[in-house]
C-alpha cells in the first residue's frame, strides 16, 4: 500500500488521527471504541490529560541526556516499582523485548559470576511470545518467527504444553532440566499465545522447582504488568515471587518504555559495564510512567479494575451463550480477555471494526479485549452490543458455508 515502508505489517486500511480517552478518530471523522488499546498499552485510554501534562512539562525542560549521567526520573520511578513489587533493582529500556534480553543475560550472568558457567540454557513453554529480537524469538520458540533468521539463537528450549499447564506438563518439564540448565521463562497469562492463562498452582510448582534446582525464574509480565491482570503484576495472583521480571506496554501509558526488576541476588552479576541503553530510561519516558504508575497504585484503582473485569466477563459469558456458533471459550484475566471463535478471528475482527469497536487478534484463534484500565461500564455495554451484532451479522454465513 505504501511502497517506502517495509512490508512487514499486514496493516488494516484505517488510519487514526485522534483519540480521546476509550475512542479513537480515522481521517474520515469515524469514532471507534478502542478495546485494543495498542495491544495492551493505553493504560488510561488516549490523551489522559494527566499523562499529556506529565509529557508536555518535561518536553519542555529537558529531553536526553544518555545514561552517561544520573537522571532523576528514573530514581524516583524504581524506588516506586521496587516498593510495589519483589524487586530490589531496576534497569530502564525502550520496549519489552529489550526487557526482556537483559532478564536473559542477566541468567546467564548470574551462573557465570557464581563459578557456573555451563549453566547457559533458558527453557521456556510452548505459546511463549517474548519479543522479535534474535533471542527472544528463539525464547518464544514460534516456527513462523524463527523461519528464515537461522542458525537459530543457542541456548533455548521450549517445553511442549501438552496438559494445558498441569501435572504432566510439570513432570516433562523436571525431565528436561539438565546440567546446563540457567533459568525458566513463563508469562503468567500468554497473550498472543492465546489469552491462556497459567493456573497459579503451576507458578508456585515452577517457584518451587527453581528453588530445588538453584535456577532462576524470570516471569515475562510486559503484557499481563501494570495492572492489566487487576494486580499491579499478574504473579501476585498466585503469590508467588519472580528471580526477575520484565516489564514494558502498560507501564508507558502508550509512551515507549519497559523495565528488567530483580532481586539483587540476581542481579549481582550485572556490574559497570555489563549493560547499557542510550535510550533506555530517558527522561520524557519517565515523566509520563512516573505518572503511570501513580495513578495505577492510587488507593481503589486496582479495586476497580476488577469490578470491571469481573462486568465484562459476565457480559460476555451471556453473549457467548447467545451466539454458541460463533463464540466458544471466555478466557482471560482482569482486563486481558480472550474469546475464542468458532469462525476466523481476523474475519471478526474486521467486521467489528467495520461496526465501530477495535479488537485484537491472538493464536488459537482467539479476539482479545483490551480496553483502558480506567473503560466505563457504559463503554463495556457499548463493545458488548457491537459484538453482539458482529456476531449475528456472521451466522447465516456460518450457516451457509456448514
Amino acid at each position: 500500500m505504501f511502497p517506502a515502508l517495509l512490508p512487514t505489517y499486514n496493516r488494516a486500511d484505517v488510519a487514526f488521527v485522534r483519540g480521546e480517552g476509550s475512542y479513537l478518530f480515522a481521517e474520515d471523522g469515524t469514532r471507534y471504541l478502542d478495546f485494543g488499546s495498542g495491544v495492551a498499552v493505553n493504560s488510561f485510554g488516549h490523551a489522559h490529560p494527566r499523562l499529556a501534562a506529565a509529557l508536555s512539562e518535561q518536553a519542555q525542560r529537558l529531553w536526553h541526556t544518555s545514561n552517561v549521567f544520573r537522571v532523576p526520573g528514573q530514581e524516583k520511578l524504581a524506588e516506586k516499582l521496587i516498593a510495589g513489587s519483589f524487586a530490589d533493582t531496576v534497569f530502564f529500556t525502550n520496549s519489552g523485548a529489550e526487557a526482556n534480553e537483559l532478564a536473559f543475560k542477566m541468567a546467564r550472568r548470574y551462573h557465570h559470576v557464581s563459578g557456573h558457567p555451563e549453566k547457559f540454557r533458558i527453557i521456556s513453554f510452548e505459546g511463549a511470545f517474548h519479543g522479535r529480537t534474535l533471542a527472544t524469538i528463539a525464547a518464544g520458540g514460534q516456527e513462523k518467527y524463527l523461519e528464515g533468521f537461522g542458525p537459530k539463537v543457542e541456548g533455548f528450549d521450549q517445553l511442549a504444553v501438552r496438559d494445558n499447564f498441569g501435572a504432566a506438563d510439570l513432570a516433562a518439564l523436571k525431565a528436561m532440566i539438565g546440567p546446563e540448565t540457567a533459568a525458566l521463562v513463563i508469562e503468567p497469562v500468554q497473550g498472543e499465545g492465546g489469552v491462556r492463562v497459567v493456573p497459579g498452582e503451576f507458578l508456585r510448582a515452577l517457584r518451587r522447582l527453581c528453588d530445588e534446582q538453584g535456577l532462576l525464574l524470570i516471569l515475562d509480565e510486559v503484557q499481563t504488568g501494570a495492572g492489566r491482570s487487576g494486580k499491579f503484576f499478574a504473579h501476585e495472583w498466585a503469590g508467588i515471587a519472580p528471580d526477575i521480571m520484565a516489564i514494558a506496554k502498560g507501564i508507558g501509558g502508550g509512551f515507549p518504555v519497559g523495565a528488567t526488576l530483580a532481586t539483587a541476588e540476581a542481579a549481582k552479576g550485572m556490574t559497570a559495564g555489563t549493560h547499557g541503553s542510550t535510550y533506555g530510561g530517558n527522561p520524557l519516558a519517565m515523566a509520563v510512567a512516573n505518572t503511570v504508575t501513580e495513578m495505577l497504585l492510587a488507593p481503589g484503582f486496582l479495586d476497580q479494575v476488577n469490578d470491571t473485569a469481573n462486568y465484562l466477563s459476565q457480559q460476555l459469558g451471556a453473549l457467548a451463550a447467545a451466539h454458541p456458533g460463533i463464540f466458544g471459550e471466555v478466557r482471560g484475566q482482569g482486563l486481558l480477555v480472550g474469546i475464542r471463535m468458532k469462525v476466523p478471528n481476523s474475519d471478526f475482527a474486521a467486521l467489528a471494526r467495520a461496526g465501530g469497536l477495535v479488537v485484537m487478534t491472538a493464536g488459537d484463534n482467539v479476539v482479545r479485549l483490551l480496553p483502558p484500565l480506567n473503560v466505563s461500564r457504559e463503554e463495556v455495554r457499548e463493545a458488548i452490543a457491537i459484538l453482539d451484532r458482529t456476531a449475528a451479522a456472521l451466522e447465516p454465513q456460518k450457516a451457509a458455508a456448514q
